[in-house]
């Protein structure tokens, strides 16, 4: 075998080579994906029982809740009990803790119905609409979804005030465009007496005459269009002209 011969076999036994090497390492790069996807699918999967188990022990919490609750009002002796009732809510609520699951505050809040579900509406002027009264049932979530919305009472506008402001809201509009509508008229009866200003004289002549003298004596409306005021220089040329009669 020559030596060309065996420098060909040996570049191509090292392409070859190369090409399993690199067939090697996305196998071991998609087995290392794979691993981390199945990881995080059984992270999740774990989770989601566990957030769904723990939904199922809420309404005891909220028993709990209610209970120590009303226990405030009773005897010393139902205090005491209830103390030791308190300490086992504490320790509940810190488990729910410890697998990253709160409570959160609606009162006071906008109805969110990503987080809030309304049980209960209240129609009033005296708050906004869609603000958050009373909760009935306390809302509680994990960093990635809510375990149970908060079961709320949500405000509402009375339909007899936005009756009222959509009729003030009408009426306003009636009278603007009346006052549009009577500006309007304004306009158009002055262009009409600008048009009209000699039909209303008495006398025959008019000043639209040129060889009247008496030019609108007779004219009733001195604001009339054909009304010329006589200026200074034509009040001296007929002064000039009665001195020359004379």
């Amino acid at each position: 075998m020559s030596k060309k011969e065996k420098k060909d076999k040996i570049q191509k036994l090292d392409q070859e080579l190369s090409e399993f090497k690199n067939k090697y390492l996305l196998t071991l790069a998609e087995l290392e994906n794979a691993r981390k996807r199945m990881q995080k699918e059984k992270t999740e999967s774990i989770s989601f029982a566990i957030e769904n188990t723990i939904s199922e022990f809420l309404p005891l919490i909220d028993n709990f809740e209610n209970a120590l609750n009303f226990a405030n009002d009773s005897s010393e002796e139902v205090k005491n009990w209830a103390l030791g009732f308190q300490m086992i809510l504490s320790q509940i609520k810190d488990i729910l803790h410890n697998h990253g699951i709160v409570a959160y505050h609606s009162v006071g809040n906008k109805f969110d119905p990503h987080y809030h579900e309304a049980m209960e509406i209240f129609e009033t002027n005296d708050h906004e609409e869609g603000s958050i009264l009373q909760e009935f049932a306390k809302g509680y979530k994990s960093a990635t979804r809510v375990i149970r919305p908060a079961r709320v009472k949500v405000t509402k506008k009375t339909l007899e005030k936005k009756q009222d402001f959509e009729n003030d809201s009408q009426t306003e509009k009636n009278e603007s465009i009346k006052e549009e509508s009577i500006k309007e008229n304004k306009e158009s009866e002055n262009e009409l007496e600008n048009n009209n200003c000699c039909n209303n004289i008495e006398s025959e002549t008019c000043c639209n005459s040129i060889d009247n003298d008496e030019c609108c004596n007779d004219i009733k409306d001195k604001n009339c269009c054909c009304f010329e005021e006589e200026t200074e220089d034509q009040n001296i040329s007929k002064d000039e002209n009665i001195k020359i009669n004379k």
